[in-house]
C-alpha cells in the first residue's frame, strides 16, 4: 500500500510495444456468444510513483484490459490458448473496471523531463482510489481513455435495488460475479462511446464570410454579432486562413505546441518563445518574441504573453486556444510594446482518412499601434501576414513529406521564471487584459490485473497495483528519457498535487480546494471579488428573471428546439440526425445564486417554486438541472423544467427518473451553443453532444415530484479549464443549451428534447447570495 498516495502509470506508444503483440487490439462490438463482442487493448506502462521521500521512479509493466478485467504483468503474457491456459502468467496485479469508474483526462505531464499524456481512472464512490495513466502520444491516450469508458460502460448492471455507486460506501474496482449473461448485454447502449458522424448537434449559420485567397490559403473574416453587447470584440475583428496540411492531425499539433528549434523552420514571425507557468495539463502561459524582420518598416517590436489552453476532440481534431494575459513575473521589456491577442488559436481536423489535416489559424489581436484608429488597415495587413503561418506550415510538412514527429522543445524554456519559490507568498495574478488597456499603448517598463480468478475476487482496488515492497529499488528504463522535453518546469513542486490528491476525503472538497488556488494564485475569474447583489429573501426558482425579448443582461429565456438535431427514428440505420420539433417540458424558472458551499437539492427546499406546486397537487412534474461551479464562494445555475403529462406516459424518461445512477449517467445527454461571444469561448465550448455523467460528477436528487441533478464542473480538469474561460467572457455571451435522454433502441427513438435555454449576458456581480439571505 502506498498510504494513500496514488500511482501514476505511463503508456508507452504503440510503436515500442512488443510485435509480437498489438498495442491496440478491440474486437467487433457486435451482440453474441462466445468471443463475439469481447474488448481488449494492451501494452508497455510505466508505473510512476513517489516514495516516502518525495523522489518520483518508474517502473516497466505490461498492463491488459480485457473487458473488465485490469491486469499488470512483468512480461507480455503468451496468446491464450485452450492448449497453453494452463501456463498462462498470472498478473502482479489487477482490477475491475465497472460502472462506477470514471476517466478524466489531464493532459500533458512532464517525468523526468519527458512530456506523457496523462488520464486518471478513479472510483466515483472512493476518490482514495485512483489511478494514472498515460501515452506517449495523445492518440494513444485517447484510444485508452475509450477503450476505458467503454469497458465501463459494458459492466453488468446491478440490481436495481441496489443503491446507486455514487452513493455507496467505498468498495474495491470489481463487478459482481460474472454470469453466462454476457451475451445478452444491449451493445447499442455503448454507441454513444463512438463518434457521431455529424460534426455539430446544432444548427447555426456560420459567422465567416470569405474575402480573399493568398498564398494558396482561403482567408475569412468574422461577422458582427448584431445586438451584442460585447462591442469590445468589434474593434479588432477576427480573421481566419485555412489551408490543408500533408500530415496527421497529432504531427500538426506536437508542432505548432512545439518552442524548440524546429519552429524556426516555419514559423517566420517568432523570435524567441518560452513557458512562464504550467498551470495544468491543459493549460499553460507563454511569453512570444516576434521578430521585427516581417513587420513594417518603422514599427517597434512586438511580444505577446497568452494564456494556452489545448484539447482533443473524440475525431482527432485538436483545437488550441490563446488569449492575451498579465502575470507578475513577465512585465513588458525594454524594446518591446505588447500586443494584445483578444481571441486566437488553431483548429487541427483530420482528413482523407487522417492523412492530411485541415489547418484553421484565426486570430483577433490588437497591435497597440499610437493612434489605431489610423492604423486599421496597416493592422489588418499585419495581421494576415501573420496568418500566412499556415501556408509555410504546409510546405514544411510537405519538405518532411509528413513525417515529422516534432517533440522537441527549446532548453532555453527552462528558466528562472518557471521555477518560482516554494514559500513564496506574492500573489501571482493572471487575468483578461482589460477593455481600457487596448486603447492605450503599453509602457515598455511598466508591469502589464491474469488467468487465476483468485487475483479478480480479492479487492481489485487500483491502489493494489502499487508495487510498494521494493518502492526503492526500481531502475529506471533507457526509454523512459528518449524523449526530451524542457516545456515544463522540472522541480517537485509540478508533483506535490498529484500527492496530495489521495489525501483529501472527497471530489468535493478536492475541487474546492483546487479552485481556490488557481482563483488565488491566478486569478483567472475573480468572482469572489463580485460586488454583492442583494435581493433580500427569495424563492428558489425566481432569482433570474426571464426576458423572451432577450434584451436585457442576466436573463433567461427558452431557445427554439428547431436549432438542435436529435437522433431520428432510422438513426441506428443511418446514423443521421433531425432537427428537433419541440420540447417535452417548458422551462419556468431559472436561479443564479452563490454561496460559500455547494448549493444541493434546491427543488427540495421549502417556499420554492416546486414546494409551492407540490402542496397544490396534481401532476405537475419538475426536472431541475443545477450546474455547480466550485471555487471560494460556489456559483449555481439552477434550470427548471416542468411537464403536465404524467410520468408514466414517458417510458424513457420513467427509466431515467426511477433508475440508478449508472443508467443515468450513461444516458443524460447536454448539446451546448454559444451563439453570442468570441470565437475562443465558441471553439472551448462547441456545439456537439456530449454525455455529461461520463465526464462529470452528477449527484441526482429524487423527490415526489422531481428530479434535481447537481452538475459538479470541478470534477473535471477539462471542464474547470472550458469553464473558467468562460467566465472571463460571461457577460459577453449569449449561452444556448438543450437537454435530453438519449435514445439507444429503436424502441427509444426518435429523441426528443426534454427542455432548452438561452442565458443572456449573465452577470457574476447579479447572483444572489444565499449566505446573506
Amino acid at each position: 500500500m502506498m498510504g494513500g498516495v496514488a500511482a501514476e502509470v505511463v503508456v508507452e506508444d504503440a510503436a515500442a510495444a512488443a510485435a509480437a503483440v498489438p498495442a491496440a487490439a478491440v474486437a467487433g462490438t457486435g451482440a453474441g456468444g462466445g468471443e463475439e463482442g469481447r474488448m481488449r487493448m494492451e501494452g508497455w506502462l510505466y508505473l510512476i510513483r513517489s516514495n516516502r521521500l518525495g523522489l518520483q521512479y518508474s517502473r516497466k509493466r505490461y498492463f491488459v484490459l480485457e473487458d473488465a478485467a485490469f491486469r499488470c504483468f512483468k512480461a507480455p503474457p503468451p496468446p491464450s490458448s485452450s492448449s497453453s491456459s494452463s501456463k498462462r502468467e498470472d498478473p502482479v496485479r489487477s482490477a475491475i473496471i465497472d460502472s462506477c469508474i470514471r476517466v478524466t483526462d489531464n493532459g500533458r505531464e512532464s517525468v523526468h523531463r519527458s512530456v506523457f499524456y496523462i488520464f486518471t481512472l478513479y472510483n466515483a464512490s472512493n476518490h482514495y482510489d485512483q489511478l494514472k495513466l498515460g501515452a506517449r502520444s495523445s492518440e494513444e491516450a485517447a484510444r485508452w481513455i475509450r477503450c476505458l469508458m467503454e469497458s465501463a460502460l459494458k459492466s453488468p448492471r446491478k440490481d436495481e435495488h441496489i443503491v446507486a455507486c455514487s452513493h455507496r460506501r467505498w468498495q474495491a474496482f470489481r463487478l459482481s460475479r460474472r454470469s453466462n449473461r454476457m451475451h445478452s448485454i444491449d451493445w447499442t447502449v455503448f454507441s454513444s462511446v463512438h463518434n457521431d458522424p455529424m460534426a455539430s448537434d446544432v444548427i447555426a449559420p456560420s459567422p465567416w464570410t470569405i474575402f480573399g485567397c493568398k498564398n494558396g490559403l482561403r482567408l475569412f473574416t468574422e461577422a458582427k454579432d448584431g445586438g451584442s453587447e460585447g462591442k469590445y470584440w468589434d474593434d479588432h475583428p477576427a480573421i481566419m486562413a485555412v489551408g490543408v496540411v500533408d500530415a496527421n492531425s497529432e504531427a500538426v499539433f506536437q508542432t505548432v505546441m512545439s518552442l524548440g528549434q524546429s519552429r524556426s523552420e516555419w514559423d517566420f514571425c517568432l523570435q524567441e518563445g518560452r513557458v512562464v507557468e504550467h498551470i495544468d495539463g491543459h493549460t499553460d502561459i507563454i511569453h512570444k518574441k516576434l521578430r521585427d524582420g516581417w513587420l513594417p518598416w518603422g514599427m517597434r517590436k512586438r511580444d505577446l504573453l497568452l494564456r494556452r489552453y489545448w484539447r482533443r476532440e473524440d475525431d482527432g481534431t485538436y483545437v488550441i486556444l490563446y488569449h492575451s494575459v498579465f502575470h507578475y513575473r513577465c512585465r513588458s521589456e525594454r524594446g518591446y510594446v505588447r500586443a494584445c491577442l483578444k481571441s486566437g488559436g488553431y483548429v487541427i481536423s483530420p482528413v482523407n482518412q487522417g492523412k492530411q489535416s485541415v489547418v484553421k489559424h484565426m486570430l483577433a489581436i490588437d497591435w497597440k499601434f499610437w493612434k489605431s484608429y489610423l492604423f486599421t488597415a496597416s493592422a489588418k495587413h499585419i495581421t494576415i501576414r501573420m496568418l500566412g503561418r499556415v501556408a509555410a506550415l504546409r510546405e514544411f510538412f510537405r519538405a518532411k513529406n509528413g513525417n515529422c514527429a516534432c517533440i522537441e522543445f527549446s532548453s532555453g524554456e527552462l528558466t528562472r521564471d518557471m521555477r518560482l519559490q516554494q514559500g513564496e507568498n506574492e500573489r501571482i495574478k493572471i487575468e483578461m487584459l482589460s477593455a481600457s488597456e487596448n486603447n492605450r499603448l503599453e509602457d515598455p517598463t511598466e508591469g502589464s490485473l491474469g488467468g487465476s480468478n483468485r487475483h479478480l475476487s480479492s479487492a481489485g482496488s487500483f491502489i493494489q497495483l502499487n508495487d510498494a515492497a521494493d518502492e526503492f529499488f526500481d531502475v529506471p528504463d533507457d526509454s523512459e528519457y528518449d524523449q526530451r522535453e524542457a516545456m515544463w518546469p522540472s522541480d517537485e513542486s509540478t508533483h506535490s498535487v498529484d500527492q496530495r490528491h489521495a489525501k483529501l476525503s472527497t471530489a468535493a472538497v478536492f475541487v474546492k480546494k483546487l479552485h481556490d488556488l488557481a482563483v488565488q494564485k491566478r486569478g483567472y475569474v475573480d468572482l469572489q471579488g463580485a460586488a454583492d447583489f442583494d435581493n433580500g429573501p427569495f424563492c428558489y426558482g425566481y432569482t433570474l428573471p426571464k426576458d423572451s425579448n432577450c434584451t436585457m443582461p442576466s436573463t433567461w429565456a427558452m431557445t427554439d428546439p428547431t436549432t438542435f438535431l436529435i437522433r431520428g427514428e432510422s438513426y441506428l440505420q443511418d446514423r443521421l440526425k433531425i432537427k428537433a420539433n419541440n420540447t417535452l417540458m417548458q422551462m419556468v424558472g431559472a436561479d443564479w445564486i452563490k454561496s460559500d458551499k455547494r448549493e444541493d437539492d434546491l427543488a427540495g427546499r421549502p417556499g420554492g417554486l416546486v414546494q409551492k406546486c407540490a402542496a397544490q397537487g396534481g401532476n405537475k412534474f419538475f426536472f431541475i438541472v443545477n450546474i455547480q461551479v466550485p471555487g471560494s464562494s460556489t456559483y449555481s445555475l439552477a434550470l427548471y423544467y416542468m411537464m403536465d403529462t404524467p410520468l408514466e406516459k414517458v417510458p424513457l424518461l420513467e427509466r431515467f427518473v426511477n433508475g440508478d445512477d449508472a443508467f443515468r449517467n450513461s444516458r443524460f445527454k447536454l448539446i451546448p451553443y454559444i451563439s453570442k461571444g468570441s470565437w475562443i469561448v465558441k471553439q472551448s465550448v462547441g456545439k456537439k453532444a456530449c454525455l455529461v455523467g461520463q465526464a462529470l460528477e452528477i449527484n441526482y436528487f429524487r423527490g415526489s415530484n422531481y428530479l434535481e441533478l447537481g452538475v459538479d464542473i470541478g470534477s473535471s480538469t477539462v471542464a474547470r479549464g472550458v469553464v473558467s474561460l468562460v467566465l472571463g467572457y460571461l457577460n459577453n455571451l449569449v449561452i444556448e443549451m438543450a437537454f435530453l435522454v438519449q435514445g439507444n433502441t429503436q424502441e427509444e427513438l426518435p429523441e426528443f428534447l426534454l427542455g432548452t435555454c438561452r442565458l443572456n449576458y449573465l452577470d457574476a456581480s447579479k447572483a444572489v447570495s444565499i449566505d446573506e439571505c
